[in-house]
This record gives C-alpha cells, sequence and structure tokens, in this order.
C-alpha cells in the first residue's frame, strides 16, 4: 500500500497543544486519485484526515494506522463575484482565501482565532468566532461539499441532497470520510477594518451585564477574563466589541485602499519555555497587568483585520510559550440558564487549584444546528492550562462540574474528555452513529480522539 503514497513518515505527531505526542505514520498524496485508492485499499488500517494540524488535542492525529495530510489540496476552482459563492479543495486555509480575496471586498464569513486553519477542518471542527452569537457557526455558510467515504464513493451532500451525511460530517471531526471539495458563500466587506469598543467589568456579574447591554449593537464580541482573580474580583474582564467599518469612514480615508492588509512580521518563539515560568504568580501578575493597561473603564478606537481576529498568529509557535509537556486548550459551553453559576465555579476552582491561564476567553453563543457541533445558546469559557503533574484529576473534577450544569467540552480542543461524559454532553450522537455506520461500517475513519471516546 505505501507504494501508492509519494512518501510514508514515520515520528511523533501532535495536535497543536503538543498533548499528547503518539507514534503515528502520515502519508501525504499528491492527487486524489491516490486518496481514493487508498481509501478503498485500507482493509484494517484506520485513517484519520489532518489539515494544519490547529486542532488542539488528539482529533488530527492516529496511531492505529495512517494520517492523510491534505494540505497539497489547496486548489480555488471557482468564485462568482457577485454572489461571493467559492468552490474550492479542501486544503486552502482560510489565511489563503483571506489573501486572495479581501483586495476584492470578501472575506470568511466566520473566523477563529487563527486563519491558519484548512476550510476541510473548519468544517470537520465546525468552528465559530466572535459573531456566534449574530452569524452561528461556519457551516451556516456552507452550501455543500463532497466526501470519500469508506467505500471509496465520493459523495456530494448539503442540506437538501444527502443531507444525513452532511450533517454527521459537519462538527464530525473527520470520521465519517475525507472532504475533497467544499462550496461556501464568502460575506462582503468594505474595508478591512474593525471600530472596536473595549469595556472594563469589575466581576463575572458585571461583564455579563454588559454582554446583555451592548451585544445586539455589535457584529462581534468577545471579553479577555482573569480566571485566577478571587472574592469580589472574580472573572474581572475586559469586553471587546467590534463592528465593520465602511469604506467612508472618516477614519479611513487617508488609506489609498481600505481593503489592503498590511503585511506583518511574525515573531517567532525559539525554545521551549521552562516550566518554572508558568506558575501561579507570573500567570496573576500578567493578568493583573493586563487588566490594568486599559486606564479608562471605556476605551474606543480602530484595529485592522489581522490584528483584531488573529493576535496571536504574529507569534509563530507560540504553543511553545508552554513548555515541552505542552497544554490543553479548555472549552467548555453552558446553556443560559446555568451559565453564571458555572462559570463562577469553574473560575473558583480554576483560581484556587492554581490551574491559571494567561489567555482565558469568554464569548457568548446563538442558536446552533449539527448533531456533533459544540456551540449552544449560552455562555462559552476558553483555558490554556499547562500540562504538568495533577491535570488529569483535575480535570475529570471539572468534567463532574461541567455535566452537573448541563454543559459540554469542545471536540477540537479535547484532550482528556471521558467516553461517558461525551454521550451525556452529545445528546445527539445516536442519530451520528447510525450515519457513521450506513457509510462506514469497519470503522475505517478513526482517530486518536475517536478511539478514546469509544466512538465506533
Amino acid at each position: 500500500m505505501q507504494n501508492q503514497w509519494s512518501a510514508v513518515n514515520s515520528g511523533p505527531l501532535t495536535g497543536w497543544g503538543r498533548y499528547p505526542v503518539v507514534a503515528a505514520k502520515t502519508v501525504r498524496p499528491e492527487n486524489w486519485s491516490a486518496v481514493d485508492n487508498y481509501v478503498k485499499n485500507a482493509n484494517s488500517d484506520a485513517l484519520i484526515a489532518r489539515g494544519m494540524g490547529r486542532s488542539y488535542g488528539d482529533a488530527s492525529i492516529n496511531d492505529n494506522g495512517y494520517t492523510i495530510l491534505l494540505e497539497r489540496f489547496d486548489r480555488f476552482i471557482s468564485f462568482d463575484n457577485n454572489s461571493g459563492d467559492l468552490h474550492l479543495e479542501s486544503g486552502v486555509t482560510l489565511d489563503e482565501i483571506i489573501n486572495v480575496f479581501a483586495l476584492r471586498g470578501w472575506f470568511p464569513a466566520v473566523v477563529p482565532g487563527t486563519k491558519y486553519v484548512t476550510v476541510g477542518g473548519a468544517i470537520a471542527a465546525d468552528i465559530h468566532g466572535k459573531n456566534h452569537h449574530r452569524d452561528g457557526s461556519f457551516c451556516n455558510f456552507v452550501k455543500a461539499f463532497t466526501v470519500i467515504v469508506a467505500s471509496g464513493e465520493r459523495v456530494l451532500c448539503s442540506r437538501q441532497e444527502n443531507s444525513d451525511l452532511f450533517w454527521a460530517t459537519v462538527g464530525g471531526m473527520g470520521l465519517t470520510g475525507i472532504i475533497t471539495d467544499v462550496h461556501m458563500t464568502l460575506k462582503p466587506i468594505e474595508s478591512v477594518y474593525v471600530e472596536k469598543t473595549e469595556i472594563k467589568a469589575k466581576n463575572l456579574d458585571a461583564v455579563m451585564s454588559l454582554f446583555d447591554e451592548h451585544e445586539k449593537n455589535y457584529q462581534y464580541s468577545v471579553a479577555w477574563i482573569d480566571c485566577l482573580a478571587r472574592g469580589n474580583d472574580l472573572g474581572r474582564s475586559i469586553l471587546m466589541l467590534g463592528n465593520s467599518i465602511a469604506k467612508g469612514d472618516e477614519r479611513i480615508k487617508h488609506l489609498s485602499n481600505p481593503l489592503s492588509l498590511k503585511e506583518k512580521r511574525q515573531i517567532q518563539v525559539p525554545i521551549d519555555s521552562p516550566d518554572w515560568l508558568l506558575n501561579s504568580f507570573t500567570m496573576g501578575t500578567f493578568n493583573s497587568l493586563f487588566y490594568a493597561k486599559q486606564m479608562s473603564n471605556h476605551h474606543e478606537g480602530i484595529a485592522d483585520f489581522e490584528s483584531y481576529f488573529f493576535p496571536l498568529d504574529a507569534i509563530g509557535s507560540w504553543n511553545r510559550l508552554y513548555g515541552k509537556r505542552g497544554f490543553i486548550q479548555h472549552q467548555t459551553v453552558f446553556p443560559e440558564e446555568t451559565s453564571r453559576e458555572a462559570l463562577k465555579t469553574l473560575l473558583t476552582m480554576s483560581s484556587e487549584n492554581g490551574w491559571g491561564s494567561f489567555l482565558a476567553v469568554l464569548k457568548r453563543f446563538g442558536p446552533q444546528d449539527g448533531w456533533l457541533s459544540f456551540p449552544r445558546p449560552g455562555y462559552t469559557l476558553t483555558l490554556d492550562i499547562a500540562v504538568k503533574d495533577g491535570l488529569f484529576e483535575f480535570l475529570k473534577e471539572l468534567e463532574s462540574v461541567i455535566l452537573n450544569y448541563g454543559g459540554r467540552i469542545y471536540l477540537a480542543k479535547d484532550a482528556f474528555l471521558s467516553a461517558e461524559g461525551f454521550r451525556k454532553m452529545y445528546p445527539r450522537f445516536n442519530d451520528w452513529q447510525k450515519v457513521k455506520a450506513k457509510y462506514d461500517p469497519k470503522n475505517t475513519f478513526s482517530s486518536h480522539l475517536s478511539q478514546r471516546l469509544e466512538i465506533r
């Protein structure tokens, strides 16, 4: 079978969080015919597709078969400049879409915190952004896609055609097959700038009130939250709101082309941070300084798309900042009715047990479709936590609390969730599993994540 591929490599492989590390065999096919043949002849080998590897945990790694690297499948096929309809291969990244189409006045309708993700990966994880409360997830702007299923057949699916496979693939973490090409819709833009408003909140109650007060007036909303603050300061935050700027706005009139993105120099992290650097004192100091740096309680300004949507992309290999053992990005969402108490509980546990995060993020979700899609109406909290002794035990405690408040964990960032917890958090898993059995009866598409969660 290896002769079908341009190269077969064996070695350690991780997600973006660099945990866990597995011994993996990776293959990088040159064309779709090679992928077709490999799927048809997989036999007992498990397969999982991988784009840029930006899922944080173990969703795009496989130690029981082959991980298929798809970044070479990066062609644009067609584009309608009147409607914004774009047909492209699944290995195209959001960065490549932005570089080509922003100057033409088009932009992806939903972007996550990094532009270095493939469109196929964006569908598999059904990614979300700062505008979920208004626009929903990435797949709200996907019309159709083609999937190579376990039989080797290519199946075109949409909300009308083969809709069961469409909804199982959206958020399905690559476990229904390999996405080859995608029909999606870009949104029109008049500039690559955002007017931003930053409001300080003294605690969690205050920032949730600010979301209620302001969110309806803004396209984008997100809050940085101090996860180590305690007492009356628990959950102190800076709410960051934004709206796109029109081309005739006085603040950007001096620009020769408001659709031109500035080329930014990327800073590289050359080495892994030492373990001793990541402790409650250093993280607490950073959080206090970050909160204090905004002198006024209300600040307004403008920002370009790069710095507003993708601030961490300015730092190459920023995942090394958490040390050689790696980190987990723990993201959970709670329904509206339990969000306040649930978030207070999680923040208190994080603070009291020293599991702090430099970059804790709070967002509000709107309605969402999708059987395994992560978002649901309510609040979502994201914590970056360095891997160190005792983390597994702490996350097990968190899992119990999350279940108690009716929350769920994002699979694209998970590395610790139990199989039992997964089934309770995703009540439509049984619907999804029927489609999996229909199109992949031998469980050809499998990953470290699916094996851990006993998905088959």
